[in-house]
Protein backbone atom coordinates (compact mmCIF):
# COMPACT_ATOMS: atom_id res chain seq x y z
CA UNK A 1 0.00 0.00 0.00
CA UNK A 2 1.58 3.41 -0.67
CA UNK A 3 1.92 6.40 2.14
CA UNK A 4 -1.00 8.54 2.01
CA UNK A 5 -0.96 11.87 0.51
CA UNK A 6 -2.38 15.09 1.73
CA UNK A 7 -3.33 17.33 -0.61
CA UNK A 8 -3.59 21.12 0.49
CA UNK A 9 -5.12 24.50 -1.01
CA UNK A 10 -3.07 26.94 -0.48
CA UNK A 11 -4.86 30.55 -0.40
CA UNK A 12 -6.62 30.12 2.70
CA UNK A 13 -5.83 27.20 3.49
CA UNK A 14 -2.21 26.85 4.36
CA UNK A 15 -1.38 30.69 4.17
CA UNK A 16 -2.82 33.78 4.89
CA UNK A 17 -2.64 35.66 1.81
CA UNK A 18 -5.05 38.51 2.18
CA UNK A 19 -2.60 41.10 3.60
CA UNK A 20 -0.80 40.85 0.44
CA UNK A 21 -3.92 40.32 -2.70
CA UNK A 22 -5.57 43.26 -1.06
CA UNK A 23 -1.93 45.56 -1.32
CA UNK A 24 -1.48 43.70 -5.22
CA UNK A 25 -5.09 44.93 -6.00
CA UNK A 26 -4.84 48.28 -4.92
CA UNK A 27 -1.70 48.85 -6.57
CA UNK A 28 -3.08 48.27 -9.80
CA UNK A 29 -6.48 50.02 -9.71
CA UNK A 30 -5.09 53.09 -7.78
CA UNK A 31 -3.54 53.24 -11.28
CA UNK A 32 -6.89 53.62 -13.11
CA UNK A 33 -7.88 56.21 -10.67
CA UNK A 34 -9.84 53.71 -8.44
CA UNK A 35 -10.06 54.39 -4.52
CA UNK A 36 -8.00 51.37 -2.78
CA UNK A 37 -10.26 49.03 -0.77
CA UNK A 38 -9.72 46.94 1.84
CA UNK A 39 -10.37 43.41 2.55
CA UNK A 40 -13.86 44.15 4.03
CA UNK A 41 -14.99 45.51 1.20
CA UNK A 42 -13.85 42.12 -0.82
CA UNK A 43 -14.45 39.45 1.99
CA UNK A 44 -14.50 36.55 0.33
CA UNK A 45 -13.80 37.57 -2.53
CA UNK A 46 -9.57 37.06 -1.93
CA UNK A 47 -8.68 33.56 -2.62
CA UNK A 48 -10.74 33.45 -6.02
CA UNK A 49 -8.27 34.84 -8.22
CA UNK A 50 -7.06 38.40 -9.12
CA UNK A 51 -9.37 38.56 -12.34
CA UNK A 52 -12.50 38.42 -9.98
CA UNK A 53 -10.96 40.93 -7.17
CA UNK A 54 -10.49 43.87 -9.75
CA UNK A 55 -13.80 42.76 -11.61
CA UNK A 56 -14.89 43.28 -8.06
CA UNK A 57 -13.50 46.49 -7.46
CA UNK A 58 -14.30 48.48 -10.35
CA UNK A 59 -17.99 47.28 -10.04
CA UNK A 60 -17.98 49.23 -5.98
CA UNK A 61 -16.61 51.95 -7.72
CA UNK A 62 -19.09 52.50 -10.21
CA UNK A 63 -16.33 51.76 -12.91
CA UNK A 64 -16.66 50.01 -16.22
CA UNK A 65 -13.98 47.45 -17.09
CA UNK A 66 -13.09 46.38 -20.14
CA UNK A 67 -11.28 43.69 -21.50
CA UNK A 68 -8.29 45.77 -22.41
CA UNK A 69 -8.23 47.49 -19.39
CA UNK A 70 -8.65 44.06 -17.01
CA UNK A 71 -5.59 42.67 -19.43
CA UNK A 72 -3.26 45.81 -17.83
CA UNK A 73 -4.50 45.42 -14.27
CA UNK A 74 -4.24 41.84 -14.07
CA UNK A 75 -0.64 42.69 -15.47
CA UNK A 76 0.22 45.18 -12.71
CA UNK A 77 -1.36 43.01 -10.36
CA UNK A 78 0.61 40.09 -11.38
CA UNK A 79 4.06 42.09 -11.34
CA UNK A 80 3.53 43.87 -7.97
CA UNK A 81 2.23 40.76 -6.21
CA UNK A 82 5.30 38.26 -7.46
CA UNK A 83 7.76 41.02 -6.84
CA UNK A 84 6.74 41.71 -3.20
CA UNK A 85 5.66 37.93 -2.70
CA UNK A 86 5.95 36.01 0.76
CA UNK A 87 5.60 40.00 2.06
CA UNK A 88 2.72 39.85 5.00
CA UNK A 89 1.51 36.63 4.12
CA UNK A 90 2.45 34.08 7.06
CA UNK A 91 1.49 30.12 7.09
CA UNK A 92 -1.78 29.75 9.50
CA UNK A 93 -1.06 29.13 12.89
CA UNK A 94 -0.12 25.22 13.67
CA UNK A 95 0.87 24.21 9.86
CA UNK A 96 4.29 23.85 10.43
CA UNK A 97 3.98 21.52 13.37
CA UNK A 98 1.32 19.59 11.65
CA UNK A 99 3.39 19.35 8.40
CA UNK A 100 6.13 17.88 10.80
CA UNK A 101 4.07 15.91 12.53
CA UNK A 102 2.62 14.44 8.62
CA UNK A 103 6.09 14.20 7.38
CA UNK A 104 7.59 11.97 11.09
CA UNK A 105 5.05 9.96 10.02
CA UNK A 106 5.51 8.69 6.59
CA UNK A 107 2.80 10.50 5.28
CA UNK A 108 3.50 12.70 1.96
CA UNK A 109 2.34 16.24 0.95
CA UNK A 110 1.11 18.03 -2.17
CA UNK A 111 -0.63 21.12 -3.15
CA UNK A 112 -3.37 21.70 -5.32
CA UNK A 113 -4.05 25.62 -6.16
CA UNK A 114 -5.63 28.00 -8.87
CA UNK A 115 -3.40 30.26 -7.96
CA UNK A 116 -0.51 30.34 -11.17
CA UNK A 117 2.17 27.88 -10.04
CA UNK A 118 5.13 30.58 -11.01
CA UNK A 119 3.32 32.34 -8.12
CA UNK A 120 2.25 29.49 -5.70
CA UNK A 121 6.11 28.30 -6.02
CA UNK A 122 7.35 31.51 -5.04
CA UNK A 123 5.27 32.01 -2.59
CA UNK A 124 5.96 28.80 -0.59
CA UNK A 125 9.72 28.84 -1.45
CA UNK A 126 9.63 32.24 0.23
CA UNK A 127 8.23 30.48 3.40
CA UNK A 128 11.02 28.43 3.30
CA UNK A 129 7.77 25.60 2.61
CA UNK A 130 8.36 24.50 -0.81
CA UNK A 131 10.46 21.62 -0.36
CA UNK A 132 8.14 20.00 1.56
CA UNK A 133 5.73 19.14 -1.28
CA UNK A 134 6.31 16.32 -3.51
CA UNK A 135 3.97 17.73 -6.25
CA UNK A 136 2.79 21.76 -6.60
CA UNK A 137 0.20 21.80 -9.08
CA UNK A 138 -1.12 25.54 -10.30
CA UNK A 139 -4.34 26.64 -11.99
CA UNK A 140 -2.18 26.87 -15.40
CA UNK A 141 -0.64 23.80 -14.44
CA UNK A 142 -2.72 21.26 -16.58
CA UNK A 143 -5.49 22.27 -19.23
CA UNK A 144 -8.19 22.04 -16.18
CA UNK A 145 -8.41 23.22 -12.72
CA UNK A 146 -10.46 23.14 -9.63
CA UNK A 147 -13.34 22.08 -9.17
CA UNK A 148 -12.31 19.70 -11.97
CA UNK A 149 -11.25 16.43 -10.11
CA UNK A 150 -8.26 16.04 -12.78
CA UNK A 151 -6.56 18.96 -11.26
CA UNK A 152 -6.77 17.10 -7.98
CA UNK A 153 -5.87 13.45 -9.57
CA UNK A 154 -2.91 14.79 -11.64
CA UNK A 155 -1.45 16.27 -9.29
CA UNK A 156 -1.90 13.39 -6.83
CA UNK A 157 -0.26 11.22 -9.66
CA UNK A 158 2.57 14.03 -9.99
CA UNK A 159 3.37 12.86 -6.03
CA UNK A 160 3.56 9.55 -7.13
CA UNK A 161 0.17 8.68 -5.12
CA UNK A 162 -3.31 7.36 -5.84
CA UNK A 163 -6.39 8.79 -5.08
CA UNK A 164 -7.37 5.80 -2.69
CA UNK A 165 -4.88 6.92 -0.39
CA UNK A 166 -5.09 10.86 -0.78
CA UNK A 167 -7.19 13.38 1.13
CA UNK A 168 -7.86 17.09 0.17
CA UNK A 169 -7.52 19.98 2.96
CA UNK A 170 -9.00 23.27 1.60
CA UNK A 171 -11.06 26.00 2.59
CA UNK A 172 -13.93 26.45 -0.16
CA UNK A 173 -16.47 25.38 -1.72
CA UNK A 174 -13.75 24.15 -5.07
CA UNK A 175 -11.74 22.08 -2.87
CA UNK A 176 -14.99 20.06 -1.24
CA UNK A 177 -16.23 19.90 -5.08
CA UNK A 178 -12.98 18.94 -6.56
CA UNK A 179 -12.21 15.94 -3.71
CA UNK A 180 -16.09 15.04 -4.36
CA UNK A 181 -15.58 14.99 -8.33
CA UNK A 182 -12.12 13.07 -7.66
CA UNK A 183 -13.72 10.56 -5.30
CA UNK A 184 -11.33 11.84 -2.39
CA UNK A 185 -12.18 12.49 1.12
CA UNK A 186 -12.23 16.16 2.34
CA UNK A 187 -10.68 17.60 5.24
CA UNK A 188 -11.78 21.51 5.79
CA UNK A 189 -10.62 24.65 7.47
CA UNK A 190 -13.11 27.15 8.72
CA UNK A 191 -10.63 30.28 8.92
CA UNK A 192 -9.88 30.70 5.16
CA UNK A 193 -12.17 32.53 2.43
CA UNK A 194 -15.22 30.76 2.08
CA UNK A 195 -18.30 32.61 1.39
CA UNK A 196 -20.62 30.65 3.05
CA UNK A 197 -19.88 28.61 6.38
CA UNK A 198 -17.61 25.95 5.44
CA UNK A 199 -19.64 22.74 7.14
CA UNK A 200 -22.78 23.74 5.03
CA UNK A 201 -20.53 22.45 2.17
CA UNK A 202 -20.24 19.14 3.70
CA UNK A 203 -16.90 18.15 3.88
CA UNK A 204 -15.82 14.73 5.15
CA UNK A 205 -14.37 16.63 8.49
CA UNK A 206 -13.93 19.95 9.91
CA UNK A 207 -10.62 20.57 11.75
CA UNK A 208 -10.96 24.45 13.64
CA UNK A 209 -7.14 24.72 13.66
CA UNK A 210 -3.69 22.75 12.21
CA UNK A 211 -3.36 20.98 15.72
CA UNK A 212 -5.98 18.81 14.89
CA UNK A 213 -4.17 17.55 11.47
CA UNK A 214 -2.59 14.50 12.50
CA UNK A 215 -1.27 11.11 10.81
CA UNK A 216 -4.32 9.29 12.82
CA UNK A 217 -6.53 11.72 11.83
CA UNK A 218 -5.75 11.62 7.95
CA UNK A 219 -5.92 7.62 8.23
CA UNK A 220 -9.41 7.77 10.05
CA UNK A 221 -11.03 9.87 7.13
CA UNK A 222 -9.27 7.66 4.47
CA UNK A 223 -10.81 4.00 6.55
CA UNK A 224 -14.16 6.05 6.35
CA UNK A 225 -13.89 6.77 3.11
CA UNK A 226 -13.43 2.50 2.11
CA UNK A 227 -16.36 1.66 4.49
Amino acid sequence: MSSPLVVFDLDGTLVDTAPDLVASLNHAVTQAGIEPVTYTDLTHLVGHGARAMIERTFALRGKALSEEELTWQMKEFVDFYHGSMPGGSLPYPGLVSALDRLQDAGLRLAVCTNKPEMLARRLLDGLGLIDRFAAISGGDTFAVRKPHAEHLLSTVAHAGAVAEHSVMVGDSLNDILVARNASVPSIAVPFGYSDVPIASLSPDRIIEHFDELTPELVRTVLRREKK
